[in-house]
């Protein structure tokens, strides 16, 4: 037991004796893809590949090639090895998070020597970019949630006003307002991740044309009213005329009086005396065929 302490003892030793430092810096945006190299080593001197990931959380991600073993110690399952460790020990982490952020270790144990590589991995994230009017501050240029802060500039130039704000992940909001008595601005926002420029025509957003567009739509609304109110009136007068008109008596003209019932009852219908059936006498009469 004592003996394979001594050994360790000696191969921690000859670790710290023999590193060779390198340094990295790899800037990703939010969402994407992020590699992190180790030197280039003979597959066939390769003994061991340790990725050390902040210290603070001790995430681990090993390989042992004399037991072709892999071991994985409190990593995210977005952390994982490129390829096959035994041939490209590089870090693949995607996506890639704010929290992935910060300082990487690769420590490589080969029968050359012992390599001690680190990395900075920094974390982009674009900013929302907006451009709006305020009646009290005029132009307003807005950059939100970007990392790094990004820069607002103007054109032309003026002599704008910045303010702004961080926020608890390590993002900031930037805001710019410029209250310029042109007819068109025009903001530009950059930042690594992205280059925006926003257009902004005063003429439409300004409180006078505001004011003269809202006159004019009420002037339309009360003219259109007066008119509609003319209309119905007119023609309520002109329904009653009508209806005046259609009560007046109606002159009646004379037609033939039709006979009272009392003349009716007073002339009675001839009646045929009997004597026209004396001649008359039954007989039968033949038809010859």
């Amino acid at each position: 037991m004592a003996q394979t302490w001594s050994v360790l003892a000696a191969f921690l030793l000859l670790i710290n004796l023999v590193k060779v430092p390198a340094y990295n810096m790899v800037n990703v945006e939010a969402g994407h893809e992020a590699v992190l190299s180790c030197p280039s080593v003979s597959k066939a001197s390769l003994l061991m590949v340790v990725w050390k990931m902040k210290c603070s959380t001790c995430c681990l991600l090993s390989y042992r090639s004399d037991h072709n073993q892999t071991m994985k110690l409190n990593c995210s399952e977005r952390m994982t090895w490129k390829y096959s460790p035994d041939s490209d020990p590089d870090l693949r982490i995607y996506p890639v998070s704010l929290g992935d952020e910060g300082n990487y270790t690769c420590e490589i144990v080969s029968s050359e020597g012992n390599f001690l590589f680190f990395s900075f991995l920094t974390v982009i994230v674009p900013p929302t970019v907006t451009l709006t009017f305020d009646k009290s501050t005029g132009a307003v240029c807005q950059a939100s949630a970007g990392k790094p802060a990004a820069d607002i500039s103007w054109i032309p130039p003026n002599n704008a006003s910045t303010s702004e704000f961080h926020h608890p992940n390590g993002t900031v909001t930037r805001v710019s307002w410029v209250n310029t008595t042109l007819s068109t601005v025009t903001c530009l926002v950059t930042h690594p991740a992205t280059n925006q420029s926003l257009f902004l025509d005063l003429q439409y957003t300004s409180p006078r044309l505001a004011f003269f567009l809202l006159g004019g739509f009420a002037c339309v609304a009360v003219v259109s009213g007066v008119t509609l109110c003319l209309f119905f009136i007119c023609r309520a007068l002109w329904l009653h005329k009508l209806a005046q008109r259609s009560a007046a008596p109606v002159a009646t003209t004379n037609f033939r009086s039709t006979p009272s019932r009392a003349k009716m009852e007073a002339v009675k219908p001839p009646v045929l005396s009997e004597h026209i059936y004396q001649n008359y006498s039954s007989r039968t009469v033949y038809m010859n065929y």
